[in-house]
């Protein structure tokens, strides 16, 4: 039993902690890509699990994601303190005024078109102007089709 636990490989830790331990150790001014990254694991906690270089590829994207690094000119390195804040996508919201204590906030308004009253007047019926007649004595448009009369007694209408 003892010579299985010492032939058991000793568990690794987290693979974002890994990753900082790396970026701290590594101490570059413009960061460390992901080999050298993967090298310093290697190098510290000896053989890496299979899968190792996709591991590291999701945890490095992840971790860029959520703002934890920076990735610039293929470098992964810690955000420091004047580093800018990560936004969403979008716009963002303006900023909104405190409400005083006590208050009680307001209702979200209802999205899409109001409902309308029914105990309201019905709206009056819009009049059409007549047609105006352009310069050239013409309405405006397409002519209307002209339908011929049949003929009555051989004589056309």
């Amino acid at each position: 039993m003892a010579t299985e636990e010492l032939n058991k490989p000793p568990s690794l830790p987290p693979y974002p902690q890994m990753i900082m331990e790396a970026l701290d150790a590594l101490k570059q001014a413009e960061g460390a890509n992901k080999s050298s990254i993967s090298k310093f694991m290697e190098s510290k906690y000896g053989e890496m699990p299979a899968g190792h270089a996709d591991l590291l590829s999701h945890h490095l994207v992840r971790m860029k994601d959520s703002g934890d690094l920076l990735f610039i000119k293929n470098n992964y390195l810690k955000p420091g303190p004047e580093a800018p804040l990560k936004r969403g996508r979008g716009r963002p919201p303006k900023p909104k005024d405190p409400l005083p204590p006590g208050a009680i906030p307001p209702a979200p308004r209802p999205r899409g078109r109001p409902r309308k009253d029914p105990n309201s007047e019905p709206a009056p019926k819009k009049v059409k102007p007549a047609p105006s007649l352009s310069k050239s004595g013409r309405p405006r448009g397409r002519p209307r089709k002209v339908s011929v009369q049949p003929l009555q007694n051989g004589v056309e209408a």
